[in-house]
């Protein structure tokens, strides 16, 4: 325990009931009630943990040594905590990487437990701690009996695995989603001084970019894999559509020979029978997104080269459609 009754913060006369530091250098808020259904003390939580998740290793010291101080305590606090965690120097970009919550009350109401059990899906450490006090007879010591009840005991591992998975996974999903938006980026600066087929997009965080090929249902679509790119044309004009789609695709095929002496090489022709949809695609091999950065040139004018054939190949056919209201 680091702090009782904390409160150092502007602006603000709330106060947390214990602050405390674990074994990985988290912060730990302890919330404490004496109701029988906890109240809101999660939503009390929640906004304390907020407010002390930006607090340094430093200035945890100087809460430590004030704590320290009021309880009468010679201790050097940053020796301390030093010690408690292990270090042996700070290390500040350790310190604080998430923010616990212990709840302790004599009961929890169903609105609150699931409420905990809801934040925990997704990505929050709460505990829920029943805290019951028992008199046995006159003139002896009250008893506490204290059982965690979220989560259980048995499964908290399991749980405390299946965040971390997930958190992993917000991780990577997010990195991803920066990556392609820079890769995007790259493609669509090149791509602008070559064809405007694309000049009114911006780069977005998807695995495809996407523009109208002049015909309701059909797009030239850049996408771009892990170690692939690929250019094509999309054909899908909704629900209910799909013999639409697949008699587009079919007149399409019957000038296959005449669309690729155009493209200058062979395409990918995918029905898609199982599907609504279906596609007319190019694949780039020389990489894709997860390619080294450096590489990513090479691989936006493939694809930009790509699509430029791709749709000088396909436009006088698309509009032989639309003129004939395929």
């Amino acid at each position: 325990m680091i702090a009782e009754e904390f409160s150092d913060w502007e602006e603000s006369r709330r106060r947390i009931d214990l602050l405390g530091i674990d074994r990985d250098a988290n912060l730990v808020v302890i919330e404490l009630k004496r109701t029988e259904d906890g109240g809101h003390m999660e939503l009390q939580a929640i906004r304390y943990a907020a407010m002390v998740s930006t607090l340094t290793f430093g200035k945890v010291v100087e809460v430590y040594a004030d704590h320290l101080r009021r309880l009468g305590r010679d201790t050097d606090a940053r020796a301390s905590l030093l010690e408690f965690l292990g270090w042996e120097e700070e290390d500040e970009e350790s310190f604080g990487q998430e923010v616990r919550v212990v709840l302790a009350s004599a009961e929890f109401s169903k609105e609150l437990t699931t409420a905990v059990l809801w934040l925990n899906e997704h990505g929050l450490d709460i505990r829920c701690v029943r805290m019951r006090p028992y008199l046995p007879g006159e003139g002896r010591r009250i008893l506490v009996d204290v059982q965690q009840v979220i989560p259980l005991p048995e499964t908290a591992a399991y749980q405390v695995r299946v965040r971390e998975k997930e958190q992993e996974s917000r991780r990577e999903r997010a990195e991803r989603h920066e990556i392609r938006r820079r890769f995007w980026h790259g493609l669509l600066a090149h791509a602008a001084a070559k064809t405007p087929l694309h000049g009114d997009i911006s780069p977005g965080d998807a695995g495809w970019i996407s523009t109208g090929a002049g015909m309701r249902g059909l797009t030239f679509n850049y996408v771009i894999g892990k170690g692939s790119g690929r250019v094509e044309l999309y054909v899908d004009r909704g629900a209910d559509e799909g013999e639409a789609n697949k008699r587009i695709f079919d007149r399409l095929l019957n000038r296959k020979g005449e669309i690729e002496a155009v493209f200058g090489g062979d395409l990918a022709w995918q029905r898609l029978d199982s599907r609504r949809s279906c596609r007319i695609a190019y694949t780039v091999d020389v990489g894709g997104w997860r390619s080294d950065e450096s590489r990513w040139p090479e691989v936006q004018e493939a694809m930009i080269d790509g699509m430029i054939r791709l749709e000088r190949a396909l436009r006088p056919h698309i509009t032989g459609l639309r003129s004939e209201a395929v």
